[in-house]
């Protein structure tokens, strides 16, 4: 396979990816402070230090991705 198909291959994914996961964090963090209105500060933050992890993650994907496509070979 060639490197830059694999390259956006893999940003594509990367992308579908880190997408489903923040909407599927957010869903959660709004169907948990619907029910405990009271506990709303506690669950977002608990909620903010996964979304910063998958997010860093994403972004190091995305790079590692344009290093291939610029140091191919």
């Amino acid at each position: 396979m060639d490197p830059l198909a694999g390259a956006g291959l893999g940003l594509g994914l990367v992308v579908i990816g880190a997408g489903i996961g923040i909407g599927k964090l957010a869903a959660g963090t709004a169907e948990g402070v619907a029910r405990q209105p009271s506990a709303a500060s506690q669950i977002v933050g608990a909620t903010n230090l996964a979304l910063f992890l998958l997010e860093g993650v994403a972004i190091l994907a995305e790079v590692f991705c344009l290093l291939i496509v610029l140091f191919k070979k």
